[in-house]
């Protein structure tokens, strides 16, 4: 470990090289990726085995998603008052048994808990494979690790289905979990060597009743959705769950207003290019994710086929992203953020509007090229984003700035299925003409419900408006491991811990 400099900060250290501690978080990355989606499609397996209702084997998922979401701000708080190497690896740890626990369980509740132990480790990846780039990395090479980390996002996305059906196929659902297992044992000491010790100072203030806040305000929130979505927006679970919420968030507002060490300085709110990027996250991932849960229903329900043709026409979006991801986070070092972001959402949403005006009762051919569309706009607003809120940010709020951009961004992926999934629940009921003018097809509600996502979209791109732009630079020379970017090099290029602006 490097000694302490003149202001009692100790710098990172590790004897790697930038390509070693990259490979470390894509793998880590990758893996949390492949988890959940090869999870999500052995369910009804799980379902029959356990026999346990839907609702019941809903919190699998649902289990997952809350601590998931709950966790990540949380570690990326905890980021910023100790080192990344033993968090992440203490995260990787969690994850790991977790999945043991899961592949062992012999009820539906001990699975549960053991989702439950796995989202309370993974949640450290995301968020601390962020905070990793956005700490160590030097400005011009921070969207280029971005993008390779968020093209592992897309092979995960896309190589799971596949791999879970047949996995579970040829020895069963608790296959899955072992094999996580054993990528997690292997990636654990490998992460431990390459990634930085950045303990920041001796002061390991933590404000837990700001964090507990915080935690409530998104827990409960995510809670009143897939409550909203299972009985009703109307129920008690759903409305109180948030009420509950609005109260928590109020507290956490008042808390980090008056509390002598906040949980996060109140000057990360008022940072508009922060919270401009917050919002095209949530956005952006809500449209996303509705996406990718409105297709196979719209194949299997209005084209009446199988699942593995709802997986190919996801392919050519993952595909996208994968591929796409690395060369706009290069794109947004070279040329700034604004312009990746506004083409992808300009894609995205064109390509929305293609799938509600088109694609909703068309041959899946026609749904997958919407999807391209979808895949090939996110992989281009997707990393730039994430970029350009590092940008906004002074080192010393790294770790929890991102680590609230990401929980916001899961929160989005979490609230978009239900949303728009109760908005076509309900255009089905009522059996109206679809809202689309352009429409002549046998799916209004489906095109409806494209609609929603073109309008969300449209959201995040009056929000991209306000992104701040980013120093435009080539990326940093050099072989060995980065260095820590000077905390006073962060606030000069961020306008300091006020209003901290990059333009």
């Amino acid at each position: 470990m490097s000694p302490p400099d003149k202001s009692g900060k100790k710098e990172a250290s590790s004897g790697g090289s930038t390509r070693l501690l990259l490979a470390v978080l894509i793998s880590a990355v990758f893996v949390s990726v492949l988890n959940s989606s090869m999870v999500n499609v052995v369910v009804p397996s799980i379902q029959e085995e356990f026999g346990a209702s839907e609702g019941q084997v809903g919190w699998v998922i649902t289990g997952y998603l809350l601590v998931y979401a709950v966790g990540i701000p949380l570690y990326g708080r905890v980021s910023d008052l100790f080192s990344l190497r033993w968090t992440f690896c203490l995260g990787l740890l969690v994850f790991a048994a977790g999945s043991l626990f899961c592949a062992l369980a012999p009820n539906l509740l001990l699975l549960v808990f053991g989702r439950i132990l796995q989202a309370a480790g993974g949640a450290a990846i995301p968020a601390l494979a962020t905070a990793s780039v956005a700490k160590v990395l030097a400005p011009g090479d921070r969207g280029t690790a971005l993008g390779l980390i968020f093209s592992s996002v897309g092979i995960g996305a896309a190589v799971g289905p596949v791999l879970g059906g047949v996995v579970e196929t040829v020895a069963g659902w608790q296959a899955l979990f072992y094999g996580t297992l054993l990528l997690a044992l292997i990636v654990i000491p490998i992460a431990f060597r390459e990634l930085p010790h950045t303990e920041r100072s001796d002061d390991r203030s933590f404000d837990l009743p700001g964090g507990v806040l915080l935690a409530l305000a998104a827990g409960l929130f995510l809670f009143g959705i897939t409550q909203g979505e299972v009985a009703g927006f109307d129920s008690a679970s759903s409305w109180g769950s948030f009420v509950g919420s609005a109260l928590a968030a109020a507290g956490f507002t008042r808390r980090i207003t008056t509390a002598p060490h906040p949980f996060v300085s109140p000057n990360l709110f008022r940072n508009t290019g922060f919270v401009a990027a917050v919002v095209v996250g949530f956005f952006s991932m809500l449209a996303n994710v509705s996406c990718l849960v409105i297709i196979p229903l719209l194949i299997s329900t209005v084209n009446e086929l199988p699942s593995s043709a709802a997986a190919l026409a996801l392919t050519p979006g993952a595909i996208a992203l994968a591929i796409l991801s690395p060369f706009a986070g290069r794109l947004s070092d070279r040329v700034g953020v604004r312009p990746p972001i506004f083409a992808g959402l300009a894609v995205m949403l064109l390509s929305a509007l293609f799938l509600s005006t088109f694609a909703a009762g068309a041959s899946p051919i026609v749904v997958s090229a919407g999807m391209l569309g979808v895949g090939a706009g996110f992989a281009f607003a997707n990393s730039p984003t994430t970029n350009a809120a590092a940008a906004a940010l002074p080192r010393a709020e790294a770790g929890v700035g991102l680590g609230i951009f990401q929980g916001i961004f899961f929160l989005g992926g979490g609230t978009g299925p239900a949303v728009v999934g109760t908005f076509l629940a309900a255009r089905r009921a009522a059996g109206a003409d679809a809202l689309n003018p352009l429409y002549t097809l046998n799916a209004a509600a489906f095109s409806d419900a494209f609609l929603v996502i073109a309008v969300a979209l449209t959201l995040a791109f009056a929000a991209s408006l306000k992104l701040h732009e980013t120093n435009k630079q080539p990326p940093a020379k050099g072989t060995g491991h980065p260095e820590a970017v000077p905390a006073e090099e962060t606030e000069n290029r961020t306008g300091g811990k006020g209003d901290q602006r990059t333009s």
